[in-house]
């Protein structure tokens, strides 16, 4: 005779489905007594069987209720909050986003409405509440790529009310934020947008989702296109659109001295001279000289970079470059500057990222006082070097 199975008492869909729906449902009852969260979730699936307008109206009734309470949220209660939050949002954009694509575009528009009034009453120490709306901003976007003209409104609209969160919400949007929208947004917004820094910075970060560099570089103040960083970024983008020359004005923009420039100019008065130039900057200038037809220029100031910060990734982008056989003798040349570098923690990286361990080995025996200098790297080095070269390795060890 077989033996029949033994009734299993692990958690999981299957095992509960042998309870039976009836008593499944009272076991949910039951659960509710005492937890709003779970109460309002039953509602919302009822809703959601019924029909998306019924679904809407439920949702609706909560983000009502949420808009219109003043009072304080408690540390205890913070988790609560945001757990209802998400569970709103994942109804929307799973539930009612198959049903009535354009109706849950406008209701995750309210969703994101309720920001600014919880945050003034929630103290969000760890960012939990600005991360669940940052991390939502790429499906409020999906839905906004499928929505028509009309049904865009409500986003436009917001973005009007809340400029700066919106902005900050489209860089959180990546790629679900395509051109097309971008630029219907872009249309649905007046002259009155540029009057204020967020509004400029709104407009700013759209064009730049819809590909309009003319628009994006007509909302750059002087003093931020006085800034090194940001003068490389739109030397890049100047590039890329095949303007050469302005990308190289671009760039000589940052050598004049202007208020935004005091982190470069070493705590002087930026009138007193010129700001110290960014990496970022550096980089993107070599990539103008070549543009330019500046080859060799751009070779040696790839090589000075590469002198002054044993930058590996500068080394193999000026190897790159040379003619076969002529960068193994550059990579000699490399290796042979490292080990005479002042900053010994910079050339073990170099060598041992590389990895060159004979050359690394050879740097820790000529320099072994620097070497014995504790450093979070130390130990992996030594591990990585004790089969071979085990002198230099105790060294590392100290």
């Amino acid at each position: 005779m077989a033996r029949q199975p033994r009734p299993s008492t692990r958690l999981s869909a299957a095992s509960l489905t042998h309870l039976g729906a009836p008593r499944l449902a009272d076991l949910l009852i039951e659960a509710g007594v005492g937890n709003a969260n779970l109460k309002r979730r039953l509602r919302l699936e009822l809703a959601a069987e019924a029909s998306p307008d019924l679904l809407s109206l439920e949702i609706d009734k909560r983000l009502t209720a949420l808009s219109a309470a003043r009072t304080r949220v408690s540390w205890r209660k913070r988790g609560e909050l945001i757990e209802d939050l998400q569970a709103h949002r994942r109804m929307i954009v799973e539930r009612l986003a198959q049903a009535a694509p354009e109706a849950a575009l406008a209701v995750l528009v309210r969703w994101f409405d309720l920001y600014p009034g919880l945050a003034a009453r929630m103290k969000d120490t760890k960012g939990e509440l600005a991360d669940a709306f940052e991390d939502a901003a790429p499906e409020l976007f999906t839905l906004a790529e499928a929505s028509d003209d009309r049904a865009l409104r409500d986003l436009a609209e917001a973005l009007r009310r809340r400029p700066q969160d919106y902005a900050r919400w489209i860089s959180n949007a990546g790629e679900t934020l395509g051109p097309r929208t971008a630029r219907r947004l872009l249309d649905s917004l007046d002259a009155s947008a540029r009057k204020t820094p967020a509004g400029r910075n709104l407009l700013r970060r759209l064009a730049d989702k819809a590909e309009d560099l003319d628009l994006w570089l007509s909302l750059l103040t002087p003093e931020q296109a006085g800034s090194p960083d940001i003068a490389a970024d739109i030397a890049r983008r100047l590039l890329g659109a095949g303007r050469v020359a302005e990308a190289r004005a671009a760039l000589e923009g940052a050598l004049s001295p202007s208020p935004l420039n005091r982190n470069w100019t070493f705590g002087r008065n930026p009138k007193e001279g010129a700001p110290r130039l960014t990496p970022t900057w550096e980089t993107v200038s070599i990539d103008v000289l070549d543009a330019e037809g500046n080859r060799q220029e751009a070779q040696d100031l790839r090589w000075s970079l590469f002198e002054r910060d044993l930058s590996a990734s500068v080394l193999r982008d000026y190897l790159s470059r040379l003619p076969d056989f002529d960068d193994v003798e550059a990579l000699d040349r490399a290796f042979a500057h490292a080990a005479t570098h002042p900053d010994f923690e910079a050339a073990m990286r170099l060598l041992m990222d590389w990895p060159v361990h004979r050359e690394a080995a050879a740097l820790v025996l000529a320099r072994p006082r620097e070497a014995r200098q504790a450093r979070p790297l130390s130990a992996d080095w030594a591990s990585r070097l004790a089969q071979r070269y085990p002198e230099a390795a105790e060294i590392l060890a100290g």
